[in-house]
């Protein structure tokens, strides 16, 4: 799932990348930069707090010509960092595809943007960023320790059914009850995939196998784990039901 900075000068321009950008069910988050300057800000503050933070960057989907510095001034700039966002550069102008490559921008997509053709850019990032920048998730980490009247317990993580997001806390659901930890979902998200949890909604992550039933309601999705019935959203929807297709197919 990736994280997206998307920087354009012209607001309309804006709007519509980032509306196509975050109908992807491959993209985690898309935020918007109109300037150079405030782009490099969000990039500073991405390396800072590392790949594992909130404000963590994967790609920029950077607009070539703008008032200041160029996307290809931006691109210059980050070029020397250890650890960079991938770059898509979106423009008008077919003039400057050489030089974009030469910066190692991944591809290069043209005005006006067709969502076809973003979606062809989108796999090719997620393709590389699986390659360059596999996530750092210990796999032998099956228990994860919570608080308990003053007890630190260690919750198996195969008894975790789902987890609820409250602010910077997760709520972690299991058949004894619930357990409130200080981590944001978008972190339990990474480090539990390979778990066989699946982001449902923007509050909840749940264990696939847990899920006991699928429901479609007026156009409406929802999962049920035990008496829970949890929405799915419709940004989700399309990769919660192929993964329990291929789940009821093993």
């Amino acid at each position: 799932m990736l994280r997206v900075l998307a920087v354009d000068d012209e607001e309309p321009a804006l709007a519509e990348l980032l509306y196509l950008l975050r109908a992807d069910p491959r993209v985690r988050s898309a935020e918007g930069a109109t300037d150079a300057t405030d782009a490099l800000r969000r990039i500073g503050r991405a390396l800072d707090v590392g790949p594992d933070g909130g404000d963590a960057i994967d790609v920029l989907f950077l607009d070539i010509q703008m008032a200041g510095l160029t996307g290809l001034d931006v691109a210059r700039l980050i070029a020397g960092f250890a650890r960079p966002p991938l770059i898509v550069f979106v423009t008008a102008h077919e003039d400057f595809a050489v030089q974009a490559f030469d910066l190692k921008a991944v591809d290069y997509v043209l005005k006006p943007v067709r969502r076809e053709r973003l979606a062809e850019a989108v796999r090719r990032v997620a393709e590389q960023a699986a390659v360059v920048r596999p996530p750092a998730i210990d796999r032998s980490a099956d228990r994860i320790p919570v608080e308990l009247g003053g007890v630190t317990r260690l919750v198996k993580i195969t008894d975790i059914a789902y987890a609820e997001a409250q602010g910077d806390y997760a709520r972690l659901h299991t058949a004894d009850g619930s357990h409130l930890v200080r981590i944001p979902l978008s972190t339990l998200e990474e480090r539990w995939q390979p778990h066989g949890f699946v982001r449902i909604h923007r509050r909840h992550l749940v264990a696939l196998h847990r899920i006991d039933e699928l429901r479609l309601d007026g156009g409406g999705m929802s999962v049920r784990i035990g008496g829970a019935v949890l929405a799915v959203s419709r940004r989700h929807a399309s990769r919660v039901r192929e993964l329990l297709m291929r789940q009821a197919g093993s």
